[in-house]
């Protein structure tokens, strides 16, 4: 028999990281917090991207085939807060937060450590999740810091 809080208090032990995904469809883009990703492969080099099945994200994931992922510093906690509602695309800004167009066509934000810009490969529906596996063919750093943990913001999940 599961025990629903012994799960829910080991399983947010896991670690993550929070990123902003970038997502595109023809013109429009997108951009939300991320925090189930994960490195799957060196060779080729692959990127684990997990995401809600029925956010408008997820479909424009699975129209265009590609996303970025922009790695936040540890004290950009506002910044991954304001994605956890859909950003209105203003010039190349999501409102205040600048982005521009990486070689798949997503958006990678400026203020960032630096990105990855992925392929998607192949990809795994179950539960309330797809998970996404992106060839990573693209990426830069843009300075050096510490990532943004999820465990450091005190929220459970990040999008």
């Amino acid at each position: 028999m599961l025990d629903e809080q012994a799960k829910k208090t080991i399983l947010r032990k896991i670690p993550h990281g929070l990123y902003i995904c970038g997502v595109k469809d023809g013109e429009n883009v997108n951009g939300f917090t991320a925090s189930w990703v994960m490195q799957g492969s060196f060779e080729p080099p692959l990127v684990i991207n997990c995401v809600k099945q029925d956010s408008g994200s997820h479909a424009m994931i699975e129209a265009s085939g590609v996303f970025a992922l922009s790695f936040l510093e540890a004290g950009q906690k506002d910044l991954a807060q304001k994605f956890f509602k859909p950003q209105r695309r203003v010039g190349n800004k999501f409102e205040d937060v600048e982005f521009y167009l990486g070689e798949t066509g997503c958006p990678i934000i400026s203020d960032s450590l630096g990105y990855v810009e992925c392929n998607v490969v192949g990809s795994v529906k179950k539960g309330d999740h797809t998970v996404f596996v992106g060839e990573v063919i693209a990426a830069g750093v843009h300075r050096e810091g510490e990532p943004l943990l999820l465990e450091g913001t005190g929220w459970n999940y990040g999008g």
